[in-house]
């Protein structure tokens, strides 16, 4: 009797993997179009000064820096200012000087947490930005088409791509002593459960195991803590009190692994949505996971969705909170917005 129950369990969890790995398959075929919805356009003619904003202890960053040198060099520009960042500033203050040396594109050339950043300072400006990704999730360059695999593909869009805007949003945190703080973010920030998967993976998995990694700590807090009550408001309207593991805010939704999380999620629509989860057993995990894998159209009473500008979040106690996979505090108050078309950026 117990081969046969260990027979039974082997055949369910192949059965499983199988068809987690048919729908990954199949999301890729239905939705591999373009998260952004309008087409790009030529960049201005001529010369142009490129600035390279390098995270110098990632893998292949100096290769990155050579190729992109290489490559104006091929085409008769000026050479590329380059500017490392450190830890104590990830990309600011080199995102303004290249500004100030009025480059006509900042190319970001690190993880996702440098591209946040250099986004946030070129924002609502006429600057391009120019993608290198060289991180674990990269998934702004995901939403965006880049081929993250290939390193000269990446490098070329960036030099010589075509350009198109993109939203961007905004969320400020307000802590428990009534200081707030503001965060941009390009693709997706939450409060919640996410957040707490976020600081709680390893980054030796990380280096190990890239995107995959963050599974490892999503499986260990599933059966923690339980829902909390949090009040939500969308487009200034009325706070509703509900009970959740977590509330996302998506500019766009394409992650790692193949999977479209909201395929009517674009870059460029000014819209955010909202996806409000509250599973409080297996089943309501399960039931998420196949509306994920499969796109079921219907909406679930423990993941359901909505469109807004704006998204305000209270708290009785301080939540865990994250923009694009960087982790950024707690906050008893969380204020959301989208600002349509206010990033220029280089595309395939």
């Amino acid at each position: 009797m117990r081969n046969w129950i260990i027979a039974g369990a082997l055949a369910v969890a192949g059965g499983f993997a199988v068809a987690s790995w048919w729908g990954v398959r199949r999301l890729a075929e239905q939705h591999s179009r373009s998260a952004v919805a309008e087409p790009a356009v030529a960049p201005p003619p001529g010369p142009q000064q490129v600035a390279i904003v390098l995270n110098p202890v990632k893998d292949r960053a100096q290769e990155a820096r050579v190729l992109i040198e290489a490559a104006c060099r091929g085409a008769g520009w000026p050479t590329p200012l380059v500017f490392h960042t450190t830890r104590e500033d990830p990309g600011h203050s080199m995102t303004l000087a290249a500004l100030e040396a009025h480059a006509d594109v900042v190319i970001a050339c690190g993880g996702d947490g440098t591209v946040r950043v250099v986004a946030e300072v070129l924002a609502g400006t006429e600057t391009a930005m120019g993608l290198v990704p060289l991180g674990t999730g990269n998934i702004l360059a995901r939403n965006l088409d880049l081929d993250v695999g290939r390193l000269a593909h990446s490098v070329h869009t960036a030099v010589f791509g075509r350009q198109r805007k993109i939203d961007t949003a905004s969320m400020t945190l307000t802590t428990d002593t009534g200081d707030t703080v503001t965060h941009t973010f390009l693709v997706i920030a939450g409060v919640g459960m996410d957040a707490e998967i976020l600081q709680d993976t390893s980054d030796d998995l990380k280096r190990s195991f890239g995107w995959m990694a963050y599974t490892e700590a999503g499986i260990r807090h599933m059966p923690g803590r339980k829902r909390r009550r949090v009040e939500v408001s969308l487009d200034d309207g009325e706070f509703q009190a509900r009970r959740v593991r977590s509330v996302l805010f998506a500019n766009c939704s394409k992650l790692p692994g193949g999977v479209d999380f909201i395929p009517e999620a674009y870059i460029d629509d000014g819209v955010l949505d909202v996806a409000v989860m509250s599973p409080r057993s297996l089943i309501g995990w399960v039931a998420m996971y196949i509306k994920i894998l499969f796109q079921h159209k219907h909406q679930l009473p423990v993941m359901q969705f909505y469109g807004a500008r704006k998204v305000s979040i209270r708290v009785p106690e301080p939540i865990e909170t994250q923009a694009d996979g960087d982790v950024t505090g707690l906050a008893t108050r969380v204020d959301v917005q989208v600002h349509p078309a206010s990033l220029l950026v280089r595309v395939a």
